[in-house]
């Protein structure tokens, strides 16, 4: 007999855009986050999970007013398709809405990929005591 035990890591990542609405959810798709490193903002994933209906009006309308035309994230847009999701491609990312990353968001994970993605992250709500340069791969 054994047992399975999931275990999961908390950080920050800082705002940098979101994916538009799919089906019935309203507001927002996806948040794509990440963190900052030398070179500038990488984008380390889309959180997609953990938003309440309240959290995403918030968030949505917080979000139109820190809007700006291009990606703040520097090694964007990737290549092609990666193993286990979809990449953020040039395609994909002319649908996004990009903001100025000034938002931190609380989120869990389970794990960093080879590639550095956050792995199953969960939004759990925003961080007003962090600046978004003070967030990096811990």
């Amino acid at each position: 007999m054994f047992s399975t035990v999931a275990l999961a890591q908390k950080g920050t990542a800082a705002i940098g855009g979101y994916t538009p609405p799919e089906r019935s959810r309203k507001y927002s798709g996806a948040l794509l986050v990440g963190y900052y490193s030398p070179s500038g903002l990488l984008f380390a994933g889309r959180v997609g999970t953990g938003f309440s209906e309240r959290a995403l009006a918030t968030l949505y309308e917080g979000m139109q007013k820190i809007k700006r035309a291009s990606c703040p994230f520097v090694n964007l847009p990737e290549k092609g398709p990666r193993p286990w999701r979809q990449a953020l491609t040039a395609a994909v990312m002319r649908r996004c809405v990009w903001v100025e990353p000034v938002l931190v968001a609380q989120i869990k994970f389970t794990e960093w990929t080879s590639d550095d993605q956050l792995r199953q992250p969960v939004f759990l709500g925003l961080r007003t005591d962090k600046r978004p340069t003070d967030v990096i791969r811990e």
